[in-house]
């Protein structure tokens, strides 16, 4: 009786270690280490008693898991388009699903108290709420109306949700006015919060009024305020004899910036010099911003609260005050700098022979934009034409940078090969980049692609990131750290691609991680200039993941590397100081106290998730500028997204993005298959696919709602 009291414990015991999971009799036997035959019919027998008793439950035919004894769980709320959510919660391994209907006034990213409820569908947790515990913002911008001469506003980011104000609450604002609000109650019975205006953002549809509503929107700042500034200006740039004396000096030895020709911050340099015969030492110099901003400071509290610059099509939101991310930091040229450094001695094949890590004083000898460092690499010339040159004069640079510039070209494309050979996926990503006039008006919009020089300075800023995320890493024990992880692609949103591509006659390997990078790579590399490659493109780039900072390492799968973090940007990026400052700790043989990194760091990520959506929208309301003065020109385009409500048109020639209603698609009844992502007429069969070219005319532009709205031409 003992033996079997003991493995019901046995078994009770492992399935309440992994609530929230089903196993089978197999699976447990294997994870118990049970193998004999008799074990295993004991093991069966007693999931079947357990299931009895009514102590765990059979989820699926054979697959079995303990019952919830607990009745509330705590998570964060992700509201979809279609207007339900999804609840993240550690207790559970995959997301629950929650119906708008018992969504109890939560909004996207509160955190939440929530129950699990039957699901109609087999296997998939669904919960309703029951409590909010905290918002994710108290702020909120909408345009103010009036109803029933009751004051309000319906949020920009929140469908069907009206905000009343009480007339003394209204801030002097005036009925049409932009304004950001804040919450201020909700009583239980009503269906509406109640919020007073705190500032008016002025009058929708103008330039500054809609870049001010996404930045408010996003919860950005407008300013640093004044004591931030005061600090900021207490810094000074010199190089003191003390502080040189605890560097390594790197002034004598050749050191370039290659940057955006519209560049401000500057955070990385590199230097160059030949050992002996096909050796070379290479510098990767980074920012050392983690030496200006102490740690605790005021100026240490607002960039982690920032968490990254955010860059908006006409300004910079920046991280850091300018005073520090333009001149204290920024490695310009022939100025002396602070720097943090990974220092290689690489082959002509760029093989590792040495490497050091440590902080430097540098003194950058040339400035170099993208395309400058372009034409030099094409070219192997040491003279910069006026037309590309950044001071509108002919140039003509030394015959060691010429040297530095070319080997380290080789260099990386050696590299670069390797890494893709290795099973890092390579997308061609396009940038909508727009010239603008002095009114900020967008006068012509043009594509950054990367090419030559901007992979050098990739290459070696991934040699930089990897090296130093390896040696923390690999240390025995390894420190608490911080990582840039990228999972593994979603499985189901691969087979979808599997199947998508072998229409096409494509065939995808899924059988380890690995292959599938490589056989992803050769799909993308083999459909290029081929009608399907949009959508082939498209699908491969929804079935990966997303990157995130975390102190649990399991490694980078979109650039193949078991170590990765992220060092080489502090100007932009805070977990990037702190990288600088635990490697600092570290190198040192200190102890820091990284109790809190991990939540640091889902901060961090946040932010810059917040950052691409605001960086996104400000794209979008000048692509709609751009189209305003072009109704009723016909344009040729792709479709980009098929929904239930209509297809996406991604015009050829600016990269501007329409919508087509789906009752306004002409000659026929349309319905949408998601899973083949196409509209299909009933009658006509007529289908319309994602990556499908198509002629449209432009029928009219909205500001206020960034929305360009495009008619079929058939």
């Amino acid at each position: 009786m003992a033996k079997k009291n003991n493995q019901h414990k046995l078994v009770l015991n492992f399935l309440q270690k992994e609530q929230g999971k089903a196993f089978n009799y197999k699976q447990i036997c294997s994870r118990l280490g049970i193998q004999d035959p008799s074990g295993r019919n004991h093991i069966i027998k007693t999931l079947k008693k357990l299931k009895h008793k009514g102590q765990i439950t059979e989820l699926d035919r054979g697959k079995y898991t303990v019952k919830n004894t607990k009745l509330f769980y705590q998570g964060t709320l992700d509201l979809t388009s279609s207007g339900n959510g999804y609840i993240v919660c550690e207790e559970f391994e995959q997301d629950v699903f929650v119906d708008r209907k018992h969504l109890s006034n939560a909004f996207h990213r509160d955190t939440v108290t929530f129950s699990l409820i039957r699901s109609k569908k087999r296997g998939k947790k669904e919960g309703t709420i029951v409590e909010i515990i905290q918002r994710s913002r108290s702020t909120y911008v909408g345009t103010l109306e009036v109803f029933d001469k009751v004051f309000c506003i319906q949020p920009n980011n929140i469908s069907n949700q009206l905000f009343l104000i009480s007339k003394e609450d209204t801030f002097k604002a005036q009925v049409g006015d932009r304004v950001l609000v804040e919450m201020v109650s909700w009583k239980k019975k009503s269906k509406y919060p109640n919020a007073k205006v705190i500032e008016i953002l002025g009058t929708p549809g103008t330039h500054e009024t809609e870049i001010h509503s996404i930045m408010a929107t996003h919860g950005l700042p407008w300013r640093f305020d004044n004591q931030i500034e005061k600090e900021a200006e207490k810094l000074s740039p010199e190089i003191s004899k003390e502080e040189l004396s605890k560097r390594i000096d790197f002034r004598e030895i050749l050191t370039i910036t290659i940057d955006p020709k519209d560049a401000k911050d500057f955070d990385d340099a590199i230097s160059f010099r030949e050992l002996k015969k096909d050796v070379f030492e290479v510098g990767i110099h980074i920012a050392d911003v983690s030496h200006f901003v102490q740690e605790d400071s005021l100026l240490d509290k607002e960039a982690f609260s920032r968490g990254t610059s955010v860059y908006l099509v006409d300004r910079v939101v920046p991280m850091l005050p300018e005073k520090l991310s333009n001149l204290v930091c920024s490695l310009r040229p022939n100025e002396e700098k602070y720097t943090f450094s990974a220092v290689f001695t690489l082959n002509a094949t760029g093989e590792i022979i040495e490497e050091w890590f440590g902080r430097t004083v540098i003194c950058s000898d040339n400035r170099f934009s993208y395309e400058e460092a372009q034409h030099i690499i094409e070219n192997k010339s040491q003279d910069i034409p006026e037309n590309i040159s950044l001071t509108g004069k002919k140039e003509k640079i030394s015959s060691d940078v010429l040297k530095a510039i070319t080997t380290l070209d080789k260099i990386a494309k050696i590299k670069r090969e390797k890494r893709l050979k290795n099973g890092a996926i390579s997308f061609d990503k396009i940038e909508v980049k727009f010239n603008l006039t002095p009114e900020k008006l967008p006068d012509s919009i043009y594509f950054k692609q990367s090419k030559a020089a901007n992979h050098l300075i990739e290459e070696f800023m991934l040699l930089a990131n990897q090296q130093v995320a390896r040696f923390i890493g690999n240390q025995e024990p390894a420190p608490d750290f911080v990582y840039r992880v990228h999972d593994e692609p979603n499985d189901e949103k691969l087979m979808q691609l599997a199947r998508i591509a072998s229409g096409f006659g494509y065939k995808l390997n899924l059988t380890t991680p690995e292959q599938i990078a490589k056989s992803i790579n050769h799909l993308l590399k083999k459909c290029k200039n081929t009608k399907e490659a949009y959508l082939l493109d498209t699908l491969a780039v929804r079935s990966m993941s997303k990157a995130v900072y975390t102190t649990k390492n399991i490694g980078h799968y979109g650039l193949g590397f078991d170590f990765y973090t992220h060092f080489t940007s502090p100007i932009r990026r805070y977990p990037d100081v702190v990288v600088h400052r635990l490697l600092a700790y570290y190198l040192q043989k200190k102890k820091t106290n990284t109790s809190e990194l991990e939540t640091q760091m889902k901060h961090c990520t946040d932010r810059e998730v917040l950052a691409t959506k605001a960086e996104r929208d400000s794209i979008k309301f000048m692509q709609v500028k751009y189209m305003s003065d072009r109704v009723g020109q016909h344009f040729e385009g792709i479709i980009s997204g098929v929904t239930e409500r209509g297809i996406f048109i991604e015009l050829t020639e600016s990269k501007c993005e329409g919508f087509i209603p789906i009752q306004q698609i002409p000659e026929d009844y349309f319905v949408f298959e998601p899973h083949n992502y196409c509209m299909v007429g009933q009658h006509t069969k007529q289908t319309y696919r994602l990556g499908d070219p198509v002629e449209v005319a432009l029928l009219k532009t909205n500001l206020i709602k960034r929305q360009i709205e495009l008619e079929l031409i058939t």
